[in-house]
């Protein structure tokens, strides 16, 4: 399904869903310790990696085996590299079209109330969806964000531990307070007046590690050059480029022609450099394109071609990946690779990468982050300024230092 279509499914049929839902909660909340803990969300690798931190404290208080995740089919593959959260522990639900998704839907609701989990942690914000689904799990602890008095999203009542929404923390550590939130006194309103501090430092250098086998390594270095030769031996540098942002947000996108001087810059200077156009199998005809447009046999589109296991292992031997923000931002930092990260319609305060290896590149216009929570992600814009006020010059500038 495409992101307008669940967005229209989500308001014209989850708000009605979610009204008459509501009376039917039960007013006594359970005060026991969460005993089976999920987390629900579908959407977003990217998000799913900040969400480590949470996931990792799930895992401390209820024990590895006792926690759970529920994911849209597509997105499983990062829960897998994070190997965390044991595979037969993660729920997938279709999201081919909404026939596919109501028959998965409620084969993943039978699997969890079968595996009698006790807690539901709903990620995905102001999601309907995703609250109609924590309460038909039938988990008497609930956890999730509750408007309030506030003008955010109506969604019901349906959580049992209610959280307000706070737009000035970084979304891992907003993860993390829900985790938090199952081990506090749910008729606190709203709940968890606790200092961010601890959670803060809970999230910063708590990152999952990727690391390739040498077999992986050497299959890599293999599809790259005839003379394969890892970052760091002072020969040839690989630089990856990533002109996508996905379908869901395309005003994430850096222009295209932009990809293509970079590419010509960075070969011009560096003619020994390698450059991979990296991207999924829908953009293959793009990354070609931009390759065929850079002029040279080193530019090499990787498109469509990779696992996202393989990928990483690409990251890992490469020296920089320049990036949109997508999930491509986010799984870099499970690798030492140096990241340099195009923001414009969102914004890194919330949704930056936790990585030292990590940089933004960031206008910060009165307008953004126009894409946020409270208009589900949705925005009216139509001329994504804030991308193109980012030149190839200056990305270049970020690119040559990091080369040097």
């Amino acid at each position: 399904m495409n992101p307008n279509t669940i967005r229209a499914i989500d308001y014209w049929f989850g708000q009605p869903i979610c009204f008459f839902l509501t009376p039917l909660r039960n007013p006594f909340v359970s005060k026991e310790k969460p005993k089976k803990i999920i987390f629900l969300k579908f959407i977003e690798q990217g998000a799913t990696v900040l969400a480590y931190p949470a996931m990792k404290r799930a895992t401390e208080l209820v024990g590895k085996e006792n926690v759970y995740f529920c994911v849209f089919e597509n997105n499983r593959p990062i829960l897998d590299i994070l190997n965390l959260i044991p595979s037969e522990n993660i729920i997938s639900i279709s999201d081919k079209n909404i026939f596919f998704f109501l028959s998965s839907a409620f084969s993943a609701l039978l699997k969890i109330r079968k595996a009698k989990i006790d807690t539901t942690i709903d990620m995905e914000f102001f999601s309907r969806a995703s609250a109609i689904f924590s309460f038909m799990t039938g988990a008497k602890t609930r956890v999730g964000l509750h408007r309030f008095n506030s003008e955010q999203p109506y969604r019901g009542n349906l959580m049992t531990h209610r959280i307000q929404y706070n737009p000035y923390i970084h979304t891992s550590s907003f993860y993390l307070l829900l985790v938090e939130a199952t081990q506090q006194n749910s008729e606190e309103v709203p709940m968890m007046k606790v200092s961010l501090s601890p959670l803060q430092r809970g999230t910063e250098g708590d990152s999952a590690v990727f690391t390739p086998s040498e077999k992986e390594r050497k299959e890599m270095q293999l599809r790259l050059t005839p003379n394969p030769s890892p970052a760091g031996e002072g020969k040839a540098k690989i630089i990856i480029l990533n002109p996508n942002a996905s379908d869901l947000l395309p005003l994430r996108k850096w222009d295209k022609q932009n990809f293509i001087e970079l590419g010509k810059k960075i070969i011009l200077e560096n003619p020994n450099a390698c450059i991979i156009i990296s991207g999924a199998s829908s953009e293959q005809k793009d990354a070609e394109d931009i390759c065929k447009q850079i002029g040279s046999s080193k530019a090499i589109s990787f498109a469509g071609k990779t696992t996202l296991r393989e990928l990483l292992t690409l990251y890992s031997l490469a020296d920089i990946l320049v990036t949109n923000d997508s999930g491509p931002g986010h799984f870099s930092a499970l690798t030492s690779i140096r990241t340099l990260i195009l923001f414009g319609p969102e914004t890194p305060k919330l949704f930056g990468p936790i990585s030292p290896n990590a940089q933004v590149i960031w206008k910060e216009l009165s307008c953004s982050p126009c894409v946020n929570v409270f208009n589900h992600r949705f925005s009216p814009c139509n001329n994504n300024v804030c991308m193109q006020l980012i030149s190839v010059e200056e990305v270049y500038r970020e690119v040559k230092r990091y080369l040097n």
